[in-house]
């Protein structure tokens, strides 16, 4: 059975892996995708031991999205995306008759 971190930016940490860990995120635009954390790291694992935020803190988060490079991967176990409800608005535009007659000189 694998653990289950609630999260609202993602995250990949040293300190999680190997622990088969699950991390849900929800996004402030109302998204939520779960992934396993480990997956995430072994897809990442080139691209995160070359940034400096890995070197220095052993962790790598994302606040707006899942990064591209495991999106449409088995690293994702499920995502769903947040309902946008549109209102329409009637606006009321006033016609107004204005009568131009160009004076045409030659």
């Amino acid at each position: 059975m694998s653990n289950l971190l609630k999260s609202k930016r993602f995250v990949v940490r040293q300190s999680l892996i190997g622990k088969n860990t699950n991390i849900e995120v929800t996004f402030k635009n109302g998204n939520s995708v779960t992934y396993s954390h480990d997956k995430a790291f072994e897809i990442m694992k080139e691209t995160l031991e070359s940034l400096a935020c890995w070197s220095k803190y052993k962790s790598y988060t994302a606040n707006g999205n899942v990064p591209r490079a495991i999106r449409e991967t088995e690293a994702i176990i499920a995502s769903s995306q947040a309902e946008v409800v549109v209102e329409e608005v009637e606006a009321e535009v006033e016609e107004t008759e204005v009568g131009i007659t160009p004076e045409v000189a030659f």
